[in-house]
């Protein structure tokens, strides 16, 4: 349940073993780009003042993703932690998300796509969230402040748009950006929320946001930067297809819409 009032993440204490910050990476077929991601994640990391661990979720990949992530993860020192998790079949975006995020063992559990649409620094301000009071973070991409460095390809952005407008008819609203790819969540929260999650797909974060209601979670939106990183791995028709039925599935588990935390 939400911490108490007044009970925060604490970031900027003087640094300790215990991990401070997970960083959840999902990824699939990026052998070879998952070690220019991992360098950046870990630079970043590296001018804490708090220890932390990068958990890369490999999805099934074919290409040699896990052995390329713990390669570049092992040329990496000084108080990050890592674990690669490799699964043997392509089951979707959600349940590595999730399995990641219930491996993980911060204070703090951030996950980010592999591509770094938002860049790892932007992390900085949903910690500050949740150091505040927040129980989540989430990126978004549709406040006045957000920053949109390179759009989406307009058929994928129109897609976009219309699958937001069937999250606020069908299930939850308050949130014009459910599927950035960058939310974090304090420890407990995480747990709570993704041992519960059911979405294997790419509409797990609706079912996640859902949760955070349920359960009665605090979630604070956060304009990020943002830039199009293409190709992208969703597929618009096939895709869309199979977020619609997810999106039918949350809706008959957690019944109709209302707003959200």
């Amino acid at each position: 349940m939400p911490l108490p009032p007044g009970k925060t993440v604490p970031m900027n204490e003087r640094p300790t073993n215990e991990i401070r910050l997970s960083v959840v990476i999902p990824t699939y077929n990026k052998a070879m780009r998952i070690a220019a991601t991992l360098g950046s994640i870990a630079s970043y990391l590296s001018k804490k003042p708090f220890a932390s661990e990068i958990v890369v979720v490999d999805d099934g990949s074919a290409d040699g993703t896990a052995d390329a992530a713990r390669a570049a993860l092992a040329s990496y020192a000084g108080g990050i932690g890592s674990k690669v998790i490799r699964r043997e079949e392509n089951r979707g975006k959600g349940a590595a998300v999730k399995e990641g995020v219930l491996a993980a063992a911060g204070a703090a559990v951030l996950f980010t796509d592999d591509d770094l649409s938002t860049p790892i620094e932007e992390c900085d301000k949903l910690l500050a969230a949740l150091e505040a009071g927040a129980d989540a973070a989430i990126g978004s991409r549709a406040l006045a402040a957000s920053e949109i460095r390179v759009r989406q390809r307009r058929p994928r952005e129109w897609m976009g748009k219309a699958f937001n407008l069937l999250v606020r008819l069908l299930l939850i609203k308050g949130y014009p950006d459910t599927q950035c790819g960058f939310k974090a969540f304090r420890r407990e929260t995480a747990r709570s929320v993704f041992s519960r999650l059911r979405t294997e797909g790419f509409a797990f974060d609706v079912e996640v946001l859902v949760l955070c209601r349920e359960l009665g979670y605090r979630v604070a939106q956060i304009p990020v930067v943002w830039s199009d990183e293409r190709p992208s791995r969703v597929r618009i028709l096939r895709g869309s297809w199979g977020m619609l039925r997810e999106l039918g599935r949350i809706r008959r588990v957690y019944g109709p819409v209302r707003r959200g935390a």
